[in-house]
């Protein structure tokens, strides 16, 4: 073996050594910002007179209790967990997107439209609905991306104002052209049957509630995910252009090219989750089809460090608080917003990028001194 051949294996191998190191440091900085988080809400419990042992005993073990509660949670997790994936992938870029509610409703109402009016076979009505979904999401994203990348546009201010556009576009299509007629309720006609997404209990024969393969598409999204950003040229080229801008571009990346592709992903991510809220939640159109998801994945994403491997476990995470909040509210005299309290604190916590930052480079530091 050549000396060439034995320098590269050994680059390699630190390269793969750091990125381990880096995945380690991302879930243990996420463990400890959620252990924190807890540990201020279970002191603002017992400020307020309140007995936090039950309380958490509620939140923390409830939504194990039932097969039904576990399957609402596995529901919430998958669209949360889409929502994280679809934020991570422009963060990645150093792009500060706030657009995923307008890519999701995107992706919802072409989901909705597509699985409600074209006549299809089985499988196939399935397939087409994700699909349209996903490309109306990427559209959606796109419209930010370019402005971003060719106008000079804050994409903070255009995906905000993008996403008051969309949700004013649906809500005004439900309550009028796709309002189903002689309903008294403000909702669409129901999605055809084939179309809906096939639920766990048809397969492992538990009752778990609307859960569905929906979840087994989001894992396949986080791998997919994980594998583009990790071992294909766009990929690289993204992380290139977060890591250092100008960096890049004298290294002959085109960064617009960059941005706009990192907007296109994140929205067909997003548009996905829309279809998994049509397809298999609520099996058809509804005016306020989100509530707060579109923000709190923008909180799984930051909590996860933007790796896709970890906003899955942050997604979990996230949506097993949500479900036991609910249940702890049931159970004892603590309110949900202890559960707002701690989403508050992780939002505190992982908006604190100097300590993780800090050991990191002292990680590199100490490496490259030995």
């Amino acid at each position: 073996m050549s000396v060439g051949t034995l320098v590269e294996t050994e680059d390699r191998r630190e390269y793969r050594a750091t990125r381990r190191r880096g995945l380690a440091i991302d879930v243990g900085m996420a463990v400890a910002t959620i252990m924190i988080a807890l540990l201020v809400g279970f002191v603002v419990i017992l400020a307020t007179g309140h007995n936090p042992v039950e309380a958490y005993s509620a939140m923390l073990t409830g939504p194990l209790e039932r097969s039904t509660r576990v399957g609402r949670w596995l529901e919430d997790a998958t669209t949360l967990t889409l929502l994280g994936l679809s934020v991570a992938i422009p963060f990645r870029a150093r792009q500060i997107s706030l657009g995923a509610e307008s890519q999701l409703y995107a992706g919802a109402l072409a989901a909705g439209v597509v699985a409600i009016v074209v006549p299809m076979p089985p499988v196939v009505a399935v397939i087409v609905p994700v699909v349209a979904a996903m490309g109306a999401g990427a559209a959606t994203g796109l419209v930010p991306g370019v402005m971003k990348a060719r106008l000079g546009a804050n994409e903070i201010v255009a995906t905000l104002m993008l996403n008051a556009i969309a949700v004013r576009v649906f809500d005004y299509l439900v309550n009028g052209t796709l309002r189903e007629p002689g309903s008294t309720a403000v909702h669409s006609a129901s999605i055809q049957h084939d179309a809906a997404l096939p639920s766990l209990r048809e397969w492992f024969g538990v009752p778990l509630g609307r859960a569905n393969i929906g979840l087994l598409l989001m894992l396949l999204t986080v791998v997919a995910l994980w594998l583009l950003m990790t071992r294909t040229t766009i990929g690289y080229r993204i992380r290139m252009v977060g890591a250092n801008q100008d960096f890049a571009e004298y290294g002959g990346i085109a960064v617009p090219r960059v941005i706009e592709w990192s907007f296109v992903i994140g929205g067909a991510v997003a548009g996905l989750a829309g279809a998994h809220l049509v397809l298999g939640g609520y099996g058809r159109l509804e005016p306020g089809l989100v509530g707060s998801l579109a923000f709190e994945g923008i909180v799984v994403a930051l909590l996860a460090r933007n790796n896709p491997l970890v906003v899955v476990v942050a997604g979990f995470f996230y949506s097993y608080l949500r479900v036991g909040g609910d249940i702890m509210e049931q159970q004892t005299d603590v309110g949900t917003e202890i559960v707002v309290v701690i989403q508050a604190v992780i939002v505190l916590l992982v908006t604190a990028q100097a300590l993780p930052d800090l050991f990191k480079r002292r990680l590199v530091r100490t490496r490259v001194t030995r």
